[in-house]
């Protein structure tokens, strides 16, 4: 996964790479933006995890838009936004955000799949593991995950006093 700020206009308000990647490890959600197989833009609000590596894994129900999407034009982009704060008296938004490409896949091998919600799980709910997993292994039939492969991101932010 190749970190880049090149495209980004506004260079005073570059994110490290070390910045971004705890963004991208810690964000709650993120926005995937994808298009449909009628060229239309398509976007959601989703909770992901970060393998640490290159590819991020959302999960989803075995049909959908979104999986339509992913099946008619694979490469997709995905936004984390971390903390906002609105400045009124100053007309501006303090924000730091992690904007990432990559291609989604599907499909992928039960073993990959179950590690997958293993992350999720840890992410979203560490103190409820077991539970947790118990719950994974009876819906796992109507669970499709989905992984990105990260070929490039960057980050941006705004800081305000």
């Amino acid at each position: 996964m190749k970190y880049s700020n090149e495209k980004v206009r506004r260079q005073d308000r570059l994110l490290t790479e070390l910045e971004s990647r705890e963004l991208l490890e810690k964000g709650e959600y993120g926005f995937l933006s994808m298009v449909d197989e009628n060229e239309r833009p398509y976007g959601i609000p989703i909770n992901y995890v970060w393998d640490g590596v290159e590819a991020i894994y959302l999960h989803c129900a075995p049909v959908g838009e979104k999986l339509r999407c992913i099946q008619a034009h694979p490469e997709v982009a995905f936004c984390v936004v971390g903390r906002t704060h609105v400045v009124s008296d100053k007309f501006t938004t303090g924000y730091e955000s992690v904007i990432l490409r990559g291609v989604a896949h599907t499909g992928l091998s039960p073993e990959e799949r179950m590690q997958a919600l293993r992350l999720l799980l840890s992410k979203y709910s560490p103190d409820d593991m077991t539970v947790g997993l118990k719950y994974a292994e009876k819906s796992f039939h109507r669970t499709e995950i989905v992984r990105i492969d990260l070929q490039e991101f960057s980050g941006k932010c705004k800081r305000v006093r």
